[in-house]
């Protein structure tokens, strides 16, 4: 059975000082050995207070890019081994976010992944398609397009230690809403892809997140959801009561408590 995740992307937020009282305050509160799996990731300058903060408790951090050489004259880049020197265990990579913003390709993202599985990180690969893209109905071209390009060369062992981040990133700030019914559809899309790709066992025991503003008032109704193995969160992650409202949802009771 795969343990939930509830993860927290903070993007560009908090200095070491709130960094360290957000973790302390959110393993007050959710701290617990029983729930789902709690991991943050925070900004580059704050990875070292988050590790001296989270020392202890049942909180993972893990870093929000990488680049995929070992070092050289790549002003403004970090590498792998500073971030296992900062205790990170994962890493985020290909964001939406990256994606627009940056640029990123799909060519990086795959070079990325490659450098996190030999460097013992555990990837959050991010996936997922823009308003335009769902609304002329080519969300497998997209999804399933950058699954193939960002795995690229991978083999079943090594993409099953991958976590999959699916973003619809028409639901991020648009008004328009994603039902758990909705995101089911993509991450059974998903799911299907990795079950042509890797055995049975390995697909049906990787991971997917959901990342599509993420809150205690939904995700109950995405838990549920048979594909659907923890969340993604973006804003609702930087206050700790409002993280740890959503990392406390207890699936018996099919609510956050």
């Amino acid at each position: 059975m795969r343990r939930p995740l509830i993860a927290g992307n903070w993007k560009m937020h908090k200095c070491r000082g709130e960094a360290r009282t957000a973790i302390r305050r959110l393993d007050e509160l959710a701290g617990r050995s029983n729930g789902p799996e709690i991991l943050v990731f925070p900004p580059f300058t704050a990875l070292d207070a988050v590790r001296e903060a989270a020392a202890g408790t049942a909180v993972q951090w893990g870093a929000q890019n990488l680049h995929w050489e070992d070092s050289g004259a790549y002003t403004g880049e970090v590498s792998s081994e500073m971030l296992l020197d900062c205790g990170c265990s994962h890493v985020l990579i290909g964001h939406s976010e990256r994606r627009q913003l940056f640029r990123e390709t799909d060519d990086e993202i795959n070079r990325k992944l490659r450098k996190a599985l030999i460097s013992g990180l555990t990837p959050v690969f991010c996936v997922g398609e823009g308003l335009e893209e769902r609304e002329s109905q080519r969300v497998e071209e997209v999804v399933c397009g950058q699954m193939e390009r960002g795995l690229a060369g991978l083999t079943g062992p090594e993409i099953s230690r991958i976590i999959i981040a699916y973003e619809p990133v028409w639901a991020i700030g648009t008004g328009k809403t994603a039902t758990p019914e909705t995101a089911q559809e993509s991450h059974a899309l998903i799911r299907a892809w990795l079950s042509q790709r890797c055995t049975g066992a390995q697909a049906d025991g990787i991971r997917i997140l959901y990342g599509g503003s993420v809150k205690a008032s939904n995700i109950a109704g995405l838990m549920i959801q048979s594909d659907i193995d923890g969340t993604l969160v973006g804003g609702a992650s930087l206050d700790p009561e409002s993280f740890a409202s959503i990392v406390r949802y207890d699936a018996s009771s099919g609510a956050s408590v």
